[in-house]
């Protein structure tokens, strides 16, 4: 293993510790004066900072960390340990320029499809790389594109560019990018590059707030709460998010139903899903998903804007994303209203308060920044 890998494995390593322990304010920069203490560990590259990058450049003074043995990143199932520093790499630079974690699993899916996480010399024509980006396509020099950080963060600087890419689709966020002639060909790859995140960042989907099995299905505000004296049978919470806005499985688990459940409440006829509902005119949850987890957990995931993402049996993991916000159904406005059961009881008599089930899942829910 090259020494520019095991450095990466080392940075990413001291990211992912730092991160989930809660010892930075800022990654890779000084704090915000919240009385968190800053740390040095940042991501150094071939030239100083990366080419296209809107991040400073690391303090020169600064010191890089030492090579650290493979077993600094976590081992995932079906990657050798190569891959999953190149994932790791990639996840880093996304780290440091900044740029939301959706766009590290687009990345990482796109680099997936592009040479299954090994760094080649070469490709079709001249591509090369983790992303086999073209020299002669103005991406960098070959010697460039096979460093980890430069070619990741390319990548990220032209996702950036791409108009409202976090509402994509990842297929279509990652063909804005590439332009392959393959350009659905990212999309089976997106289950695999959100495990690998889980895997090296924690399981949350904006930073690193949930760092086990449970993360928060939208990271939005807390509005209508559970059973409350005004909502006594609202048997979870709503999360007000904006329309569109992507949904993800709060833990790995089995889809074990999708449904468009929308009735008119002035004479049971159906309501349908293809329209917004209304708090007075129509009852049920719309498009809706329930995942079964471990232990007799079942999650609900109602009031989605178009059919879901998921099928049922399909298995999924912790953050990957199976919808997008909407207001179908009993609903007066785009939000997601989140459901937890216990006991494999869908019903109302399995339905718990999901606020507290978070907390000591650690995942809490309510916007965090």
């Amino acid at each position: 293993m090259s020494t520019r890998v095991l450095a990466w494995i080392a940075i990413t390593a001291c990211t992912v510790i730092l991160l989930c322990t809660g010892s930075v304010t800022a990654l890779f920069g000084g704090g915000s004066g919240d009385g968190i203490t800053a740390v040095s560990c940042y991501l150094p590259t071939a030239s100083g900072s990366p080419a296209g990058s809107t991040s400073g450049t690391p303090p020169s003074n600064t010191s890089s960390p030492s090579a650290a043995p493979a077993g600094s990143l976590p081992r995932v199932a079906g990657w050798s340990a190569e891959q999953v520093a190149n994932a790791a790499a990639i996840v880093t630079a996304g780290r440091y320029r900044p740029i939301p974690r959706r766009g590290w699993v687009i990345a990482v899916a796109t680099a997936i499809q592009e040479s299954s996480l090994h760094n080649s010399e070469g490709g079709d024509r001249d591509s090369v790389g983790l992303f086999q980006q073209r020299p002669s396509q103005g991406w960098g020099s070959p010697a460039k594109l096979q460093d980890p950080a430069y070619a990741a963060d390319t990548f990220y600087a032209a996702l950036d560019q791409v108009p409202g890419w976090q509402q994509l689709a990842l297929t279509e966020a990652a063909q804005a990018v590439q332009h392959s002639a393959y350009p659905d060909a990212y999309a089976k790859h997106e289950a695999a590059a959100t495990a690998l995140v889980n895997a090296l960042a924690g399981a949350d989907p904006d930073g690193c707030f949930a760092t086990g099995a449970w993360t928060q299905p939208v990271n939005a505000p807390v509005g209508s709460g559970f059973r409350t004296s005004g909502r006594p049978g609202h048997d979870g919470v709503d999360l007000i998010a904006p329309r569109g806005f992507t949904i993800r499985a709060a833990s790995a688990g089995k889809v074990i139903r999708v449904r468009c459940n929308a009735i008119d409440a002035r004479d049971g006829s159906e309501w349908g899903c293809d329209r917004d509902g209304s708090p007075e005119l129509t009852r049920g949850c719309g498009w809706y998903v329930d995942i079964a987890h471990a232990a007799g957990i079942i999650t609900r995931y109602c009031h989605m804007g178009r059919p879901p993402a998921v099928v049922v049996g399909a298995a999924v993991v912790a953050g990957q994303p199976i919808g997008v916000v909407g207001s179908t159904g009993h609903s007066s406005g785009p939000h997601l209203h989140f459901e937890v059961h216990t006991n494999a009881d869908e019903s109302t008599a399995g339905a718990i308060n999901p606020i507290p089930f978070m907390i000591r899942n650690g995942a809490p829910l309510g916007e965090m920044n």
